[in-house]
């Protein structure tokens, strides 16, 4: 029989969500629901045929996810850079290819993907995941929040919204959340809304065979970046990158021809010998792009807004998730601290 009352409810099966479930778990906090919206757990972390089409990427200094694989002994590795990379500048002039610089540090990768993190945090609540599970309204009823779904209602003593801020600024709440709050929830840029990515495996690694690091750094052309995608045990030999947003209005056929002579075009006759071959556009995805198509944004938008890091409805709502994070908002690493961050305020 399902359960419809906790102590605490998480809504967001994403990094945030499952990290703020599991630090709770630590601390003896087992009476929690976690609703999910989509089909699946990982908000935008999404691992198919061994490939990341979501969060993939995170850096030395990302302190929080690196503490976090250790403690789940997950294996971390670098993103491979060996050999030359391509530069597509000018549609009219030869691809530039350079070596990269051995002693700028390497972009870290997860071992089995980065859906191995949620996999692993996920391990202790499966049975109180609820996914296709959507909050439509938050009402603050007496001593608890009743959460309206469309699978029914829910009850709780505190509620930690970890979706998007701008996804979140579409739901009702009862009574009425400061205007100057969901002012900032509707401008909060969400990160990765606009990202359209593409992944295809092979049976080889025919890059490496060439001295090709399978980096492409497209200036123009259908494929802004590319990277080697090999699995870090190399059981997945793979490219991976970004679509130019220009292709997203025509049809996927017509786009996946133009990529695959793309890529030809730069890395070799081999790219048409792929295994699989897959997109992955987050503008479509309704739980991630809740608003129109604005072009992206590649410097870092503001997150981390103060507002964020307070109680609402009589200290009983709480806000959380990558874009909230005053510490590498957006990002993974920020993903994680708001989620433990959550955690550390909850039982506080």
């Amino acid at each position: 029989m399902k359960q419809t009352t906790a102590t605490y409810i998480i809504v967001g099966a994403g990094l945030s969500g499952l990290t703020t479930a599991y630090a709770l778990h630590q601390q003896g906090e087992t009476d929690i629901i976690i609703l999910e919206a989509r089909d699946r757990i990982g908000g935008r972390i999404l691992t198919k045929d061994g490939i990341d089409l979501g969060a993939t990427w995170f850096q030395d200094h990302h302190e929080h996810i690196s503490s976090m694989l250790e403690h789940l002994n997950i294996e971390k590795f670098h993103q491979y850079s060996e050999g030359k990379s391509v530069l597509v500048y000018n549609s009219m002039a030869p691809a530039h290819y350079f070596e990269n610089d051995p002693s700028y540090p390497a972009a870290y990768r997860i071992a089995g993907g980065t859906a191995a993190i949620i996999q692993e945090l996920a391990k202790f609540h499966q049975e109180k995941i609820y996914t296709n599970t959507s909050v439509s309204h938050i009402e603050e009823v007496e001593d608890e929040i009743v959460l309206t779904t469309n699978t029914g209602k829910f009850k709780a003593s505190k509620v930690i919204l970890t979706i998007p801020p701008k996804t979140a600024s579409l739901l009702t709440f009862t009574p009425e959340l400061p205007a100057s709050l969901m002012e900032t929830m509707q401008q909060t840029h969400t990160w990765m809304s606009n990202a359209m990515k593409v992944g295809l495996t092979f049976k080889t690694p025919f890059w490496r065979a060439k001295q090709l690091s399978g980096t492409l750094i497209g200036q123009i052309g259908c494929v802004t970046e590319l990277y080697d995608h090999c699995g870090a045990k190399e059981e997945v030999f793979a490219l991976m990158g970004f679509v130019n947003e220009a292709l997203r209005d025509v049809a996927a056929e017509e786009r996946k021809s133009r990529i695959l002579e793309h890529l030809q075009k730069y890395l070799g006759i081999e790219v048409l010998d792929y295994v699989t071959y897959e997109e992955k556009d987050w503008s479509q995805d309704v739980h991630t792009n809740s608003g129109n198509i604005v072009k992206s944004i590649y410097m870092s938008p503001r997150y981390g807004n103060p507002i964020f890091q307070e109680f609402y409805s009589n200290g009983k709502l709480l806000f959380s998730g990558a874009e909230t994070s005053p510490i590498h908002g957006g990002y993974m690493d920020g993903a994680i601290f708001s989620g433990l961050n959550a955690a550390k305020k909850l039982i506080s």
